[in-house]
């Protein structure tokens, strides 16, 4: 093992610092590896505590862990009261955990990650970050926090599948669960969740080239250009139609339609044929992966379970979908496409590329250990308030639907007035409806 996962972590002090309204503090906390070697290797996750200013001297404030969505993606950075965060924090000492790789914890980057050894070792390293680990460091941190107490959890997407993995291996430590835009297919596979998602990106698209038909031709010629003539990032990565089509991703969130639409624009700005600069720097941010390499390598883990490979779902079930062909001249319009990981995207990032051996074993990968128990979820008692999104592209609303009813003290709330992003841009309102339904107050 590389010698990061040895490092001491005498980390005893815990600083403290002040936001309009609030009171900001940092905490580390060591936590194995391999939760089933708890001797072994060593790393570090990071999570940083929020308190209203006026409840900071309060030692009976009930606490609220924020399991954010990826996977792969650190916790939100707050400033002051503000959002969702402002309504937690009138009921709640909120504690914001980057899940083990992300953020502040001990990172997963490429870099890191090649220390390990060769490609099983890295794989092997890569499959202890998935939503049981992050379930079993959640424990260990509340005990330290809490002691026996519960605390109450609220999950944002992927946030959302490790509240139920929370349920099924660690209800105890649970007082009340909340979840927004999160509810999975228990027993679904990747290629169950891609064969519903590809349709659903589909009529995405076509509520996207409603909304701005002039950029069905502007597309057509964005993607001629790369076929004909390529194009490289500024980081030297040569742009694909595919790549291209990839930017998709955006249009399950409330303005992703406008964004996307805003970027388009760009494409010719500089009057020539060829791309514009200020486009592909756009492009090349939207699509690099430098922060998050785990939520390429990992993304269709998030599925596995038991003896049952991902094998690259979402580029296998591709071609059930021709519509979604990268062809520059073929039918109008030229499909985006949505949160499907493909391999390409990790040997093209550069700064992924080194991981692409592993993330092949990853996808073979035929021993999964469960992240859901069914049976217990039967039986669950803790209280469920689930926020379903009717229109989400991310997340299948019919699977969202059967976990509900399968999930004992689950209930959910359909609106279609927000997107999969509800929980950001919303205010706070949605957070507020999830805990007066947990109250019984709605």
């Amino acid at each position: 093992m590389g010698s990061f996962l040895r490092e001491p972590f005498s980390r005893p002090y815990r600083p403290t610092f002040r936001q309009t309204g609030t009171v900001v503090t940092d905490h580390r906390f060591p936590v194995p590896l391999d939760h089933d070697d708890p001797d072994g290797p060593r790393i570090e996750v990071f999570a940083r505590e929020v308190v209203a200013t006026a409840h900071a001297g309060r030692d009976d404030l009930p606490w609220l862990l924020f399991l954010q969505g990826g996977p792969g993606f650190g916790s939100p950075r707050p400033s002051g009261r503000e959002g969702w965060v402002n309504r937690a924090l009138s009921d709640y000492r909120v504690l914001l955990l980057d899940q083990r790789g992300t953020g502040l914890s001990t990172p997963v980057s490429a870099r890191r990650v090649a220390e390990l050894g060769g490609p099983a070792e890295q794989a092997r390293y890569l499959s202890r970050f998935r939503a049981d680990s992050i379930v079993l460091d959640a424990e260990l941190i509340r005990r330290e926090l809490l002691g026996g107490t519960p605390w109450t959890i609220l999950g944002q997407s992927y946030g959302g599948f490790c509240v139920n993995t929370y349920l099924s291996f660690a209800p105890e430590g649970v007082q009340e669960a909340l979840v927004t835009g999160g509810m999975p297919g228990l027993t679904a596979t990747a290629e169950d969740v891609y064969r519903r998602t590809y349709p659903r990106v589909a009529a995405k698209n076509a509520a996207f080239y409603d909304r701005y038909p002039d950029d069905i031709k502007l597309v057509r010629d964005i993607a001629r250009r790369l076929a004909d003539h390529g194009e490289r990032l500024p980081n030297g990565r040569p742009l694909t139609v595919e790549g291209f089509q990839s930017l998709g991703l955006m249009l399950g969130t409330g303005d992703g339609h406008d964004r996307l639409h805003y970027l388009l624009e760009l494409a010719f700005a500089d009057g020539g044929p060829e791309l514009s600069e200020v486009f592909l720097e756009q492009v090349g941010t939207h699509l690099s992966h430098t922060g998050s390499p785990i939520h390429l390598v990992l993304h269709e883990a998030c599925y596995g379970q038991g003896a049952n490979p991902t094998r690259w779902a979402a580029q296998r079930l591709r071609a059930e979908f021709p519509e979604f062909a990268p062809d520059p001249d073929g039918r109008d319009p030229l499909l985006f496409t949505g949160e499907m990981i493909y391999p390409w995207m990790v040997a093209d990032d550069p700064s992924v590329a080194p991981l692409r051996e592993a993330a092949d074993l990853l996808a073979e990968h035929d021993d999964w250990p469960a992240l859901y128990d069914p049976a217990r979820l039967r039986g669950n008692d803790v209280p469920l308030s689930a926020a379903v999104y009717h229109d989400d592209m991310y997340v299948d609303f019919e699977l969202s639907m059967e976990t509900v009813r399968s999930v004992g003290g689950a209930r959910a709330w359909v609106t279609n007035e927000w997107e999969h992003d509800g929980l950001r841009v919303s205010d706070g309102q949605v957070l507020d409806r999830l805990i007066r339904m947990s109250h019984g107050e709605a």
